[in-house]
C-alpha cells in the first residue's frame, strides 16, 4: 500500500474550474482568482447544492467528506460553449468568466472538461481589480512567498472562500453571500497581518507545484 494512501479518497473527487482564457483579450490573474472564489461559493449556495433533495446536494457532500480538491482548466473559442453548456455555475468579474462545475470523480470528468488543458494558465496581473465599493466582502491573500501558476492560484482562493462559507462566522457568511459573495484578493498588506488576521487559511495537499502542507492562501470577511 503507498505511505500516502487515503481510504477516504479512493477514488479522489475534484471540482472542475474552468477559466475563460482567449488569446487576443485574456482576463488578469486578480480577476481570475477573485471570480473563481465567488464561483466556488455560489454553486456550494445554490439551491442545486444546498437544499435538501438538491441534484448536486449528494455529490457535494460526498466530495467534502474527502481530500478537497479543485482542478482549475483553460477554455478558449468553441470550447467555452461547450463547457458553458454542462450543468454548473458561471462568474464573470473584472473581464474574467470562471464556470464552476459540481464535484466528482477525477476518473469521471465529462469528455468536454477532460480535453481542457490544466497546467499553463499563467496570466498578467495588470489591470487589478479594486475591492468591493462596500462590505461585506472577502479578503484573499495569497503567500508572496510561493511561487504558482494562476490556474493553482485560482483553485487556493476557491480552496479559502470555501473554507471560509464553512467555518466564518454565521452572520457575517449570511451578510457575505447575501451581497453575492463578493471578494477581493489583497495584493498590498503584509503577508504576515493577513494570516494574523485570518479566519481561515489554506494548506496545500501538495498534489501539483507547491509541498504538501504548504500555506498558499488566507481569508476573512471584511465587514460592514
Amino acid at each position: 500500500m503507498r505511505p500516502d494512501y487515503d481510504p477516504l479518497d479512493d477514488p479522489p473527487w475534484a471540482m472542475q474550474l474552468v477559466v475563460r482564457a482567449e488569446k487576443a483579450d485574456p482576463p488578469g490573474h486578480g480577476a481570475v482568482c477573485e471570480a473563481a472564489a465567488t464561483a466556488v461559493v455560489a454553486l456550494l449556495t445554490d439551491p442545486r447544492a444546498a437544499d435538501p433533495g438538491g441534484e448536486w446536494r449528494e455529490a457535494v457532500r460526498e466530495w467534502e467528506s474527502r481530500r478537497i480538491r479543485k482542478v482549475a482548466r483553460r477554455a478558449r473559442g468553441v470550447r467555452w460553449p461547450e463547457a458553458q453548456a454542462l450543468p454548473g455555475v458561471t462568474v464573470e468579474h473584472a473581464g474574467a468568466q470562471v464556470r464552476a462545475f459540481p464535484p466528482g470523480p477525477v476518473s469521471d470528468v465529462p469528455p468536454e472538461l477532460a480535453k481542457l488543458q490544466v497546467a499553463g494558465l499563467d496570466l498578467a496581473g495588470a489591470e487589478e481589480p479594486g475591492p468591493p465599493t462596500e462590505p461585506p466582502y472577502a479578503a484573499l491573500a495569497l503567500n508572496p512567498d510561493v511561487t504558482i501558476t494562476t490556474g493553482k492560484a485560482a483553485a487556493q482562493c476557491g480552496h479559502a472562500a470555501q473554507l471560509l462559507l464553512r467555518q466564518g462566522g454565521r452572520r457575517d457568511v449570511a451578510a457575505w453571500v447575501g451581497a453575492g459573495a463578493p471578494v477581493h484578493l489583497v495584493g498590498n498588506v503584509p503577508w504576515r497581518r493577513c494570516v494574523q488576521q485570518a479566519t481561515v487559511a489554506v494548506r496545500d495537499g501538495g498534489f501539483t507545484e507547491v509541498p504538501p502542507g504548504t500555506m498558499t492562501a488566507v481569508a476573512w470577511i471584511v465587514r460592514r
